[in-house]
């Protein structure tokens, strides 16, 4: 009963949170695409207006290297990205699977209020965030801003997480393709990784003007330098900007992660309904998808946040020391952390520094196995893909696995799903952790999530545009 009495909480609120209704009727496939564009053009505008009455953002950056990720854009409406509807959806989901609060998702009470919830809590929280990032002085000294602009400053950005929750609900009702977590977070890291392949701004580091972009510099070094070869080495090899060898790694591991996609244990299952009737039930290697990494993501952003704000206000306190102590980079304010826990929860950004410090690489390692794999295993069993959902689902359908009996297909499917889900979710973490050694373009966890949904945007362009024979089971795969 406390679930529900926790759920109840929700429902004085429900007149007052804005709602996309759902669609009385199917969308056609070339309206979807057109509501897809539609949402991903105010997601990219709101990414480049500025936030109004900042006085300055050249401070650290707590979010530096997670900001890809987050599809969010320092200074600009999109400041907090998705991090509030992420979080909120990833706290609700693990209280209902661990049955922390009651919640019948058959019900459509039950799912309303749930949703919103969710709604609520990730305004909540974006309000929470927007407050520390004012109060902290992120934009300037909360005194010289005035209670006027910081009030104005924490109202844009909730107004901004409302509008990325409506739109990833506009897509998730069925009005466009996917969700819109997962299209902001693939155009984040793909416009990244253009900008830094293709860009044509110089910047300065100690060696004169230089190009951003690799390709640009590639060819801007081989027609200005006379000796061609050390032209190439630089151009490959260059420290601190992108590089060619950070492209090619990059191409590599999109390669890498496409190839394993394919991998899949293919149950065979006929319906007991319509005599004759077959088909497959595909487990897939990467069984969770990018929520693993996504998950981790989180965790170590959230990290990485309390830590850089306690050490910048304790710095001298041995427990926010044994968190974590942060330095500057070499002529920039942004920091970086030098030891403590989240110094072995970072990776190394380059092969040298993993040689010269094995301890911080194996640590690394280790965490980052277990953690996709520990949270890949725990995502199937919170949000009903674990093998009993599965079995329930099939069995809904009246499809059994063919040359075993009713009783037997959860076992099996328990003997398989567990198993894909924490080993894919394994692999995930070592891509990532040979992405970031590489000194791949948009860090190793920025270029999974981006090729998982990519990926995962062209199954569902294939099914819902009628692509080669979309099964009766398309839904449960």
């Amino acid at each position: 009963m406390s679930g529900f009495r926790f759920l109840n909480l929700v429902r004085p609120f429900l007149p007052i949170l804005p709602e996309v209704s759902s669609p009385d009727r199917k969308v056609p496939f070339n309206q979807k695409v057109l509501w897809t564009a539609v949402t991903l053009l105010i997601f990219l505008v709101c990414s480049q207006v500025p936030l109004y009455g900042i006085m300055s953002s050249d401070s650290s950056d707590p979010l530096y290297w997670m900001r890809v990720i987050l599809a969010s854009n320092r200074g600009t409406l999109m400041e907090l990205g998705i991090t509030p509807i992420v979080t909120s959806g990833m706290i609700m989901q693990l209280l209902a699977g661990a049955n922390l609060i009651d919640v019948d998702f058959s019900l459509k009470d039950d799912r309303a209020l749930f949703s919103a919830g969710q709604k609520l809590f990730a305004l909540i929280i974006a309000l929470g965030q927007s407050t520390v990032y004012v109060l902290t002085g992120l934009y300037g000294p909360p005194k010289e801003l005035g209670a006027g602009v910081c009030l104005l400053l924490i109202i844009q950005l909730c107004v901004a997480a409302l509008i990325v929750v409506l739109l990833d609900e506009l897509l998730q009702k069925g009005y466009g393709l996917g969700s819109g977590i997962n299209l902001f977070i693939a155009t984040n890291i793909c416009e990244s990784i253009v900008w830094k392949a293709f860009s044509p701004t110089t910047v300065n580091i100690g060696r004169g003007p230089e190009f951003e972009g690799a390709f640009v510099a590639l060819f801007h070094l081989l027609f200005t330098w006379n000796d061609k070869g050390r032209a190439l080495r630089e151009a490959f090899w260059r420290e601190r900007l992108p590089n060619v060898m950070s492209l090619i790694s990059t191409v590599v591991i999109f390669a890498i992660v496409i190839y394993l996609q394919g991998f899949r244990i293919e149950i065979p299952v006929k319906s007991n309904r319509f005599r004759g009737q077959r088909g497959t039930y595909p487990v897939k290697l990467f069984y969770t998808s990018n929520m693993p990494i996504m998950l981790q993501s989180a965790l170590a952003s959230n990290v990485f946040i309390v830590s850089q704000m306690l050490a910048s206000r304790f710095p001298s306190n041995i427990f926010v020391r044994v968190l974590g102590v942060w330095e500057p980079m070499d002529d920039s304010p942004q920091l970086r952390a030098t030891s403590g826990i989240v110094y072995y929860m970072s990776p190394p950004h380059t092969i040298t520094e993993a040689i010269l410090d094995p301890i911080h690489t194996a640590v690394y390692i280790t965490f980052m196995l277990s953690a996709c794999a520990l949270f890949s295993k725990t995502w199937i069993d919170v949000s009903g893909s674990g093998p009993r959902d599965v079995a329930k689902q099939l069995k809904d359908q009246q499809m059994v696995m063919a040359g075993h009996r009713e009783g037997s297909m959860y076992k099996e499917l328990k003997r398989v799903i567990p198993t894909a889900a924490a080993f894919g979710g394994a692999i995930l973490g070592l891509l990532s952790v040979a992405a970031d050694l590489s000194g791949a373009i948009g860090s190793g966890t920025g270029i999974l999530m981006a090729v998982t949904i990519i990926y995962s945007y062209w199954e569902i362009g294939m099914r819902e545009s009628g692509g080669p024979d979309v099964s009766s089971l398309s839904e449960l795969m």
